[in-house]
């Protein structure tokens, strides 16, 4: 065989083993993803249609972030009680026609409380999506299952705003509003009419207390929760204060920035999954992947504190996406697997949550930061920032091989009676 045909043979391998549901799954979030076109242009619609303030704009993306984040909780919490197919259905549909409403929406406080219900709507289906996944998929392939959603929810984000600047040429700021809410009605009815219902609290009931653990009494997961948020939140400055970096440091025009960002999404889209099906084949474990995707990280930024030539901007950007091809999966699989021993709905919503912190405060920290220090000084310390992260996955492999370690002497210690037996 030759390398291309080997080559083409082990990425088609590398999709193949998931479950019908997972694809279809997969496909209902790109049609939701793809859909959510007026949150790129939000910022846009509100100075430019609505005549709001920068000052409004901030509070408005304030009540955003406020609505994801209870979104996220709510979801969690909804799908242990009532199981995660019906808040997904009710998500989508409920979310529709809040896309739809929001365009009647006039004035700060409208919108603002607005906005507010449709984020907590929209984004309850992702801790509850996170458990349909944990279900429609086995243990074994759970990795690989997230990985195809994440390239679904990529491609669908990437489709998204080249879709809702034609929509605004063509028709007005108001047609995103409709398209969004539409798309929202269609992946929920696809939902329904495709997607077999595998009751999501029924493999949590008749477990005793040891195995209804609580998110928010597992220290191990919560610490894992923290270095989640100290490690994304470096990250997230690809998309906020590095592409002003690029424009003011190195001078590059909008549509060469728009196009190294899009070099981000076509190498996930072509080599995320044979990246994580050769990590699996190759048995290494989560925390190794894991502290490798970390350095990716801080050699990506390490790129951008010496980078005297554009060239090497494209050299950091690549770093960067393997280190972000590496670290979700295997975070999000991290997270599915501690779920195991609890309530997976309110496991999958902390996680979502953190993601939600980490994008409140890293977004406004990083600005602050280059404003005050300049951007040399900001990745120095969004590097020193990874380090730590390095150091947690660290003290998180150890902190789960003590409570194997424990887990193992509670199984193997002799019952108090055990030395009268046989007497």
């Amino acid at each position: 065989m030759n390398p291309i045909a080997g080559i083409y043979h082990f990425y088609v391998d590398s999709f193949r083993g998931l479950a019908r549901e997972v694809w279809l799954l997969s496909l209902v979030t790109f049609i939701n993803r793809a859909g959510s076109m007026v949150i790129p242009f939000l910022s846009l619609y509100l100075t430019k249609s609505m005549g709001l303030s920068l000052d409004q704009v901030g509070w408005i993306m304030s009540a955003f972030g406020a609505g994801s984040i209870l979104g996220s909780w709510l979801g969690g919490k909804l799908s242990d009680q009532f199981g995660y197919y019906q808040v997904i259905a009710l998500s989508l549909f409920s979310s529709g026609l809040a896309f739809i409403g929001l365009q009647f929406m006039e004035g700060f406080l409208s919108f603002c409380i607005g906005v507010f219900f449709l984020t907590t709507l929209n984004d309850s289906f992702r801790p509850a999506m996170f458990v349909a996944l944990r279900n429609y998929s086995r243990p074994e392939n759970r990795t690989r299952a997230v990985t195809l959603v994440r390239l679904a929810i990529n491609l669908g984000f990437s489709m998204g705003p080249a879709l809702g600047g034609l929509i605004i040429t063509t028709l007005s700021y108001k047609g995103l509003f409709w398209v969004d809410g539409i798309s929202c009605i269609l992946a929920g009815s696809l939902f329904l009419l495709k997607l077999p219902s595998k009751d999501g609290i029924a493999d949590i009931k008749g477990k005793d207390s040891l195995f209804r653990r609580s998110p928010y009494t597992d220290r191990t997961y919560l610490f894992f929760l923290l270095a989640t948020v100290v490690i994304t939140i470096p990250f997230l400055q690809y998309f906020s204060t590095i592409p002003l970096f690029y424009n003011a440091f190195h001078h590059m025009s909008e549509a060469s920035i728009g196009l190294i960002i899009a070099f981000n999404g076509l190498l996930i889209f072509l080599t995320e999954m044979p990246l994580i099906r050769w990590c699996e084949r190759k048995g290494y474990s989560i925390y190794s992947i894991l502290a490798a995707s970390v350095v990716f990280f801080i050699l990506s930024f390490i790129f951008l504190e010496m980078a005297p030539v554009v060239a090497l901007l494209w050299v950091g950007m690549t770093f960067m996406t393997i280190g972000e091809m590496l670290n979700f999966p295997f975070m999000n699989r991290f997270a599915m697997d501690r779920s195991d021993q609890g309530l997976p709905g309110a496991y999958m919503a902390m996680f979502t949550i953190s993601w939600s912190v980490a994008h409140i405060i890293g977004h406004n920290l990083g600005m602050h930061m280059v404003e005050a220090m300049g951007y040399t000084a900001t990745w120095y310390v969004f590097t020193g920032m990874l380090c730590v992260g390095l150091v947690m996955i660290y003290v998180l492999k150890g902190m789960v091989r003590r409570e194997k370690e424990k887990e193992t002497e509670q199984s193997i210690e002799p019952s108090p009676t055990s030395g009268f037996e046989g007497s």
